[in-house]
């Protein structure tokens, strides 16, 4: 590994760092897809008043799951590639991981482009560990109107949208940073076998977030999601950097091959859906390049062509049966009449009945002179809700379906005052809609900068000289401005304006030489610490797991810090202000970029006209005020919000967003 001494910043991780490189051990065709599975005929019943259709009863048995890893092993036997096979449910639960006899025991994420690696760049990972991310980004990223994949991860991570080296000079991609969610150390996710823990409660953790690297599908049974499978083999965990050309994936085609009889309808691929008149991309491996034929048994592999394995903190070397999104044994269900108004909302439940982030009033009264109350929280959500409920979805199909998201509120401490979701809206948007409402509150918070600087990692506290330095204003980051996710993006792409070649680095974000999607700067940083840990953990090298509690930024009063689950980079946040004092933030993820920039400014600015008191920044003080002077003259602003331009499918309104 190049510049190994530079890659671990922060103490936790340089304990370990040698770990990650002696842990556990590391084309296509023509021809169409079988059928579209015909949806279920009993779908659950819609209740009185909704506007969104239930998800169907569905979930994968244990011979389903048998069945899917069948498929897999008959391929990679047939492509000469043993690999690592994970099989999860809709909810992130580990199902089984088969490990066949040859599988490389590691791979490698890939190298900075300078070869100065720092953060996750140029690691060595268990195989299985990426085998786990790949299947939980199929599953987590895909639902009943959008199926996506792995390789739609990577198309949408990268310095420009789309990658290719004919597109330098666009911006990043829609969700640019997303592969930093669903980390091993969220507060939010559940983690299997924690102490009088429910085994199969969702949304569930990932080992390495979200994964770019191809060979990740999601499951569909009966036209209904329930899982995903993720393949690791060839012992590279990296992205694809160019979309125009079509790659001979061996790993994408043997897990393509586990997804016979349990293939996403394919009218909502990815290749069947758009952003910014791009066409996304789904799978370069088709049914009719694939090597091996059907009917594989897993009984006639299991001990000959390998064996399942345990992995700590996800599976016990057993096949299980996934759970049905949508009970309370999922972890996220309908809530009740008293938990939250709209008929269509669902909550995150402890699988006993209660719900984990209920509507409540705010916790930071210690520091914070005019809290949210519970009154407050509760309009901000529900006219949330009506929004989400009236606009058009950007990614979902058929077209003018409406958007399906999860919505979060958070306090200026970071704590969670409620989380509540549409039927379908993606599972990762959940932990994702909570990374941005902190996000939003903690960058528009006075501390800020103070909190930024006390982080044990010189890398960490560095930034906050680059923000100042950048922006010409030694007081930013104490609250003088309020930012929203778009603004803190802006400031964490690899080019500043977004994508214009030969422009410097924004301040929160790695140099373009040194850039990749595994070190994006003060996003990562904030984190390698615990991921480095919790890898270790999982390898039997440490008794110790990551604690439920990313980043290590000063505790608040409560005993804990204001970014839990790490930071979020892409749209769709705002802090919430009673006047001029900052009390919270809004965050919504699970569509389109600009879908969930308008659901939490409207939530914001909607539920504090209901109430009174509290609402969207005043314009004077928001992060679009703020212009930043370049090179040769010119000069930019910051962003702070934007709109679709006419959003609704209930009205022709236009412009909803302006003059707020």
């Amino acid at each position: 590994m190049q510049n190994h001494s530079r890659l671990f910043r922060s103490t936790a991780l340089a304990a370990i760092a040698a770990l990650f490189l002696s842990s556990c051990g590391g084309g296509g065709g023509g021809g169409n897809p079988p059928p579209t599975p015909t949806p279920t005929p009993t779908p659950t019943p819609t209740p009185t008043g909704s506007v969104f259709t239930q998800p169907g009863s569905e979930s994968l048995s244990v011979a389903d799951v048998q069945a899917v890893m069948a498929g897999a092993i008959a391929e990679a036997q047939a492509q000469g590639l043993p690999s690592v096979i994970a099989v999860t449910d809709r909810v992130g639960n580990v199902l089984g991981i088969f490990r066949m006899n040859g599988a490389r025991a590691t791979a490698t994420t890939a190298a900075a482009p300078n070869g100065v690696n720092m953060d996750a760049q140029n690691v060595t990972v268990p195989a299985e560990a990426g085998a786990i991310a790949k299947a939980v980004t199929g599953a987590y990223l895909s639902s009943a109107g959008n199926a996506f994949s792995s390789r739609t991860a990577s198309q949408i991570v990268q310095e420009h949208f789309p990658p290719a080296p004919t597109t330098v000079g666009l911006e990043s991609g829609p969700l640019f940073g997303v592969q930093f969610s669903q980390l091993p150390c969220s507060d939010l996710s559940a983690r299997f076998g924690a102490p009088g823990g429910a085994a199969l409660i969702g949304p569930k953790r990932s080992p390495l977030g979200l994964s770019a690297d191809p060979g990740g599908l999601p499951l569909y049974k009966n036209g209904k999601l329930v899982g995903g499978i993720g393949v690791m083999g060839d012992g590279v965990y990296g992205s694809d950097p160019n979309i125009l050309d079509v790659d001979n994936d061996a790993e994408e085609f043997i897990a393509l091959a586990g997804t016979r009889g349990f293939e996403a309808p394919t009218s909502i691929t990815a290749d069947k859906i758009t952003v910014d008149g791009t066409t996304l991309r789904f799978s370069d491996a088709t049914y009719g390049g694939l090597k091996s034929s059907t009917g594989a048994s897993f009984a006639s592999f299991n001990g000959s062509a390998g064996n399942l394995v345990a992995v700590i903190g996800y599976n016990n070397a057993a096949i299980i049966a996934g759970t049905v999104y949508g009970t309370e044994a999922s972890g996220m269900r309908p809530s009740t009449a008293a938990e939250f108004s709209n008929p269509d909302a669902y909550v995150l439940t402890d699988g006993s009945g209660t719900n984990r982030y209920p509507v409540r009033a705010a916790t930071d009264a210690a520091s914070n002179s005019a809290p949210l109350t519970q009154a407050e929280v509760r309009a901000v959500m529900e006219e949330a809700f009506t929004i989400i409920s009236r606009a058009r979805g950007q990614i979902r199909r058929p077209l003018d379906s409406r958007a399906q998201v999860s919505v979060s509120v958070v306090d200026t401490h970071g704590a969670v005052l409620g989380i509540v979701r549409s039927p379908d809206a993606p599972i990762f948007g959940t932990d994702v809609s909570l990374q941005k409402a902190r996000t939003a509150t903690f960058f528009s918070n006075s501390i800020a900068g103070a909190n930024l600087s006390a982080n044990t990692s010189a890398d960490v506290r560095q930034f906050v000289t680059a923000t100042r330095t950048f922006l010409g204003d030694p007081a930013a980051l104490t609250g003088t401005h309020a930012f929203s996710d778009r603004a803190n993006g802006n400031l964490s792409r690899p080019y500043f304006p977004d994508g214009e070649v030969g422009r410097p680095n924004g301040p929160l974000s790695r140099p373009i030489a040194q850039f990749n999607p595994f070190s994006t700067g003060l996003q990562s940083a904030l984190v390698i610490g615990n991921i480095g840990q919790h890898l270790g953990f999982v390898t039997g090298a440490s008794p110790t797991d990551t604690p439920q509690r990313c980043t290590t930024l000063p505790d608040t009063p409560s005993g804990t810090n204001r970014l839990q689950n790490g930071i979020q980079i892409f749209p769709g946040s705002v802090p919430i202000y009673r006047g001029n004092q900052l009390v919270g933030g809004i965050g919504v993820s699970g569509d389109g970029i600009d879908q969930d920039d308008m659901i939490s400014f409207l939530g914001a600015h909607n539920g504090g006209a209901r109430v009174g008191g509290i609402g969207n920044a005043p314009p004077a003080i928001r992060s679009d005020r703020i212009i930043v002077n370049l090179a040769g003259g010119a000069s930019v602003r910051l962003r702070y919000i934007g709109c679709p331009f006419a959003p609704f499918l209930d009205t022709a309104q236009q412009n909803v967003c302006d003059g707020l």
